[in-house]
């Protein structure tokens, strides 16, 4: 595949380095458009690996131009590209804003997400759940902090984790952010928000999430919610140095 522009649909914290992913504009029979996951030929992506002109991280719904060399398919994520961050780095084109950019996430949903979660035959897929429990938690001494979600996957997948109160990690980098703001603002070390006190406090009508697979560790993979996309979309952003 030659240079090809990618609507950014994950932009994610991953142990020293980030990851990203996004759709192409090439037809796909279940995501509808293709995923592609671009990667360095060895070690891990660098936030200078995303880094648009203006010094700031590529973020969800940019559409950046990605010279995409090769791919390397390591099941079950089939989605993996080599790219070239060096020679002709990746470019911010534009933005997915406004009404186009709730049509776009309505208009592309997974019509098998089942792929992804259950069956790993695949690693990121697009999905509207039915409901969404959010919490976030700051331990003082450790400075461990957690970014969760608990999660009704539409058309009945069942999926234990997803679904437990605990629920599954969430890795945007944005929404990380966001929850480290809100417990800020009020103090506290634990914040937990249901569906309607979510939609609520984000002043929001939907919310759509990109759904990932980790990389296997003692033979598993977990599933993450690597992009949380709310219609309208909120305001903020991350900070490079703390992720």
């Amino acid at each position: 595949m030659p240079a090809a522009e990618v609507l950014i649909l994950a932009m994610t914290k991953m142990l020293s380095g980030v990851c990203t992913a996004g759709m192409t504009v090439e037809r796909h029979p279940r995501s509808v458009l293709k995923w592609v996951r671009p990667v360095r030929e060895f070690d891990t992506l660098l936030p200078g690996d995303v880094t648009c002109a203006g010094g700031r991280l590529f973020c969800c719904c940019d559409v950046v131009e990605m010279n995409l060399l090769a791919p390397r398919p390591e099941p079950p994520h089939v989605e993996d590209w080599v790219t070239d961050f060096v020679q002709r780095p990746p470019r911010l084109r534009r933005r997915l804003e406004g009404a186009r950019r709730a049509r776009f996430l309505a208009d592309h949903l997974d019509r098998a997400p089942e792929q992804v979660i259950v069956d790993h035959t695949r690693s990121l897929c697009l999905i509207q759940p039915e409901r969404i429990r959010a919490s976030f938690s700051l331990d003082r001494y450790s400075c461990k902090y957690e970014a969760r979600m608990s999660v009704v996957l539409p058309g009945g997948i069942d999926h234990p984790q997803a679904a437990s109160a605990r629920g599954i990690p969430v890795t945007d980098l944005k929404w990380r952010a966001l929850g480290r703001a809100w417990l800020r603002e009020e103090g506290q070390s634990r914040l937990a928000l249901d569906h309607e006190a979510l939609l609520e406090r984000l002043s929001g009508e939907a919310i759509y999430l990109s759904l990932g697979l980790s990389r296997s560790w003692r033979n598993m993979v977990w599933l993450l919610v690597v992009g949380v996309h709310v219609v309208p979309d909120y305001p903020g952003g991350f900070d490079p140095q703390d992720l």
